[in-house]
């Protein structure tokens, strides 16, 4: 939806909202981007705002503001996550391809953690922010969505049974659903085989239905999919495996353009059982039952850094602070980790003081209690990418 297209009711609704949230500090304050909240929470005024404040804590929380900047992504995201931007609609949207059904998503997610699959799954999404300022100028007016192409091509039921590829995949729908909205013009899904139709069912009931809407699914006949390509698409912005003529001058076959493909098992993650460190602290969580670790944050933008391990099966693990009306807001939200095989890692920055809780849950073993050894340290984070931390820093035990 563009300003053109509202009525008087859905404008005063803009002007109510734009008043409501002029605090906020917005990297696109334009009355186009404050419109895609309110379009995603259908011109509720009041939920449109609880959604915007909520995504800016989320941003604070996890620094995304400087993540293309600031942030490295694992080499292997970089070279075979499967999706690029090739140019641009025929309405100066950016054009994304996403070669879902070549990638190996066993491989990838052999090769990095959890979170820094869905750190990579926002640090695309703020790619797409920098493409709507690029082709905002092409086309000399503001541009806040994009037009993907979704491969399905080669797409087999081992990727579709391979349950963490499931679980991480909603998870990112969620993120990206609470915190871009609005940002999808039209989606083609392409080469779709009949067991899309599973991974469709599962994906649906997370999608909002302006989003829905905008998807239009295709089988394996090209001259119908293309056909449909190329009305949205000038031909010279297609790439040519898909019934353009652009092509890849980097590729050894110039008229496709390579998305994916086997992820080399020397990236995989290493897979050592972990062994205590004489550093660490030992902490018995019974069957059934939490333990919670309280730290007081008294400096903002401080870094709450962790390793820990289990004897001999997995936990439960999350991290949050306490707001002022007592609700949790989580850094690290609940899941369960395999820390008997590996030793979990991670740190997340605390931009605000108060009372943080690193939660250790076992309630869901009702017959086994787990041995954890743990080592936390709070530190400052560098006021520059050279410095070091220069050993002012906390060690809880």
């Amino acid at each position: 939806m563009i300003l053109s297209q509202l009525n008087d009711s859905q404008r005063i609704a803009l002007k109510k909202f734009k008043g409501n949230v002029e605090d906020c500090k917005l990297a696109d304050p334009s009355d186009e981007y404050l419109l895609t909240w309110l379009v995603a929470r259908n011109f509720d005024v009041a939920q449109s705002e609880k959604m915007l404040r909520r995504s800016l804590e989320w941003r604070e929380e996890n620094s995304i503001d400087g993540i293309l900047h600031q942030w490295k992504p694992p080499k292997v995201l970089l070279e075979y996550y499967p999706m690029k931007v090739v140019g641009h609609d025929k309405c100066y949207n950016p054009l994304w391809i996403k070669g879902f059904g070549q990638a190996d998503w066993r491989g990838l997610l052999h090769s990095v953690n959890k979170r820094d699959f869905l750190r990579y799954v926002c640090y695309i999404a703020e790619q797409g922010s920098e493409e709507f300022r690029k082709c905002s100028q092409l086309a000399q007016r503001p541009i806040t969505s994009s037009t993907f192409i979704i491969d399905m091509e080669e797409l087999s039921m081992k990727q579709i049974a391979h349950r963490p590829l499931r679980d991480i995949g909603l998870e990112a729908i969620k993120v990206l659903e609470a915190n871009y909205p609005e940002v999808i013009r039209k989606v083609f899904i392409i080469n779709a085989p009949k067991l899309f139709t599973m991974v469709f069912s599962i994906v649906k009931p997370f999608l909002h239905q302006m989003t829905l809407d905008k998807i239009n699914i295709f089988g394996f006949d090209k001259k119908e999919w293309s056909a449909a390509l190329l009305k949205e698409i000038d031909a010279e912005q297609l790439p040519a495996q898909y019934g353009g003529t652009l092509t890849d001058l980097k590729a050894s076959d110039p008229s496709k353009f390579t998305i994916g493909g086997e992820v080399p098992k020397s990236y995989y993650l290493k897979v050592v059982k972990p062994s205590t460190k004489s550093y660490m602290t030992s902490l018995s969580v019974s069957k059934g039952n939490k333990k919670k670790l309280e730290f007081q944050i008294t400096t903002t933008n401080s870094l709450l850094k962790w390793e820990f391990m289990t004897e001999e099966a997995d936990i439960g693990f999350s991290i949050y602070y306490l707001k002022a009306n007592g609700e949790k807001g989580y850094l690290v939200t609940p899941e369960k980790i395999q820390s008997h095989l590996m030793m979990e890692v991670g740190e997340v920055n605390c931009t605000r003081v108060g009372t943080y809780i690193m939660e250790f849950d076992n309630s869901y073993s009702y017959i086994r209690s787990k041995n954890i050894w743990y080592r936390v340290v709070i530190d400052l984070i560098p006021t520059s990418p050279t410095e070091e931390f220069d050993g002012e820093s906390t060690t809880h035990t």
